[in-house]
């Protein structure tokens, strides 16, 4: 039977829609089938099988055949050795903290990060088991250096940041932290790996939800860490065999599918975020634009250095007005949806208000709150022709 040998050396699109793929043994279907199964044969003599072990088919909790494709696929994607497939994107966050922190570490992370990763490590690690952390702004090179200590652990960033579009140097911060003893994870969720590889600019780990722009169809939920193997290994069997935090067969198979089209969909969300960001920075009723592609953008350089070919479909905005109207300018889009997450096929705009927890960590044009704008697979010229209308209904 034909055997495919897909590696690194091949182009990002033909790892897209091939990696984690074989013909099936079986029926010789093309397409890895759907296994619905929760446990596996065992050996004719299981009494010395390590019941926990995460290695082979034993019980999908431990790791499944679907669960085992995908992680093929994403690790070809990012360019490193290995993969862990979990539930969603925070279980991929909680997952790589739980495993690597002890109680007494201190990490240093983003002061603008998914409002998971600000709980986890802000408040729920801080309280329970008193891991130590320090917000800092991880733009500022010179804020992160001031920020470690001697029993620092990790730095964690997301760049673009959520929701701010913030753009941090990966590069010079994986330096500073192995200078200091330290690992570098990078939640990299906004960019995608067609967009920017963290662990190809020395990050250690590299999280993503894999719900959003990976998946791309807003209809499954996933979350990954990749880097070494031997970086990984513990969080495999802490995250995912005894915390339970294993992605189902259903979700896997579903973003496997969804990842073959991952080049594709992210040059439109590329394209068509960047005309839709040039068009609101144009607007006199738009107050501020931010995006990574933006010559006005405060890292723009960086971006360009680190995230290529584009900049992702993520946008943030606000307006000259009170809370009201801007809470009247989504009730007046017709092609954009109101709804939270992101990188789905789909449009979605979210409000953020100034109760938000968070607004006093945010640059100063963000605290009068402001929209999360996630562009997505529509014609370019229909998101701005919703996006004028409802400007200029007042």
């Amino acid at each position: 039977m034909q055997e495919k040998h897909i590696d690194g050396t091949f182009g990002f699109a033909t790892r897209a829609v091939h990696g984690g793929n074989e013909i099936d043994a079986e029926t010789g279907a093309i397409r890895r089938p759907i296994t619905m199964a929760n446990s596996y044969a065992l050996p004719y003599d299981p009494s010395e099988m390590n019941w926990s072990s995460a290695n082979g088919n034993l019980y999908t909790r431990n790791g499944g055949a679907n669960q085992g494709y995908l992680q093929q696929k994403l690790a070809l994607l990012h360019g490193t050795q290995d993969c862990v497939v979990l539930a969603s994107g925070v279980a991929a966050l909680s997952g790589l903290y739980f495993s690597l922190l002890q109680s007494g570490d201190h990490v240093v992370f983003s002061n603008v990060t998914y409002i998971a990763a600000y709980r986890l490590l802000g408040e729920l690690f801080k309280n329970k088991f008193q891991v130590q952390s320090t917000l800092v702004d991880t733009t500022d090179l010179a804020a992160v250096r001031a920020a470690i200590r001697p029993n620092t652990k990790l730095i964690h960033i997301e760049t673009p940041g959520n929701p701010t579009t913030g753009v941090t140097d990966i590069a010079a911060l994986a330096q500073i932290a192995h200078t200091a003893g330290a690992r570098l994870s990078v939640d990299n969720t906004f960019a995608s790996p067609f967009n920017q590889r963290p662990a190809e600019l020395g990050a250690d780990y590299v999280i993503e939800s894999l719900t959003k722009y990976i998946n791309g169809h807003g209809d499954a939920m996933g979350g990954a860490i990749l880097g070494k193997t031997e970086l990984l290994e513990g969080i495999r069997a802490q995250a995912q065999v005894n915390l339970g935090g294993t992605v189902s067969p259903f979700n896997a198979w579903l973003i496997m599918r969804g990842a073959v089209t991952l080049p594709l969909r992210m040059r439109q969300h590329n394209e068509s975020a960047l005309a839709v960001a040039r068009f609101l920075e144009e607007q006199p009723e738009v107050r501020f634009a931010a995006y990574p592609g933006l010559e006005s953008h405060p890292q723009h350089q960086i971006a360009r250095r680190q995230m290529s070919p584009g900049f992702g479909g993520m946008i943030a905005f606000g307006l000259h007005g009170d809370h009201d109207l801007h809470c009247r300018f989504v009730e007046r889009l017709r092609v954009i949806t109101s709804a939270v997450s992101l990188g789905h096929d789909e449009s979605l705009i979210v409000f953020l208000g100034e109760n938000d927890e968070r607004q006093h960590l945010y640059p100063a044009e963000f605290r009068c709150g402001f929209f999360r704008l996630s562009v997505g697979l529509e014609d370019a010229g229909d998101l701005i022709a919703d996006l004028g209308a409802a400007l200029r209904k007042d």
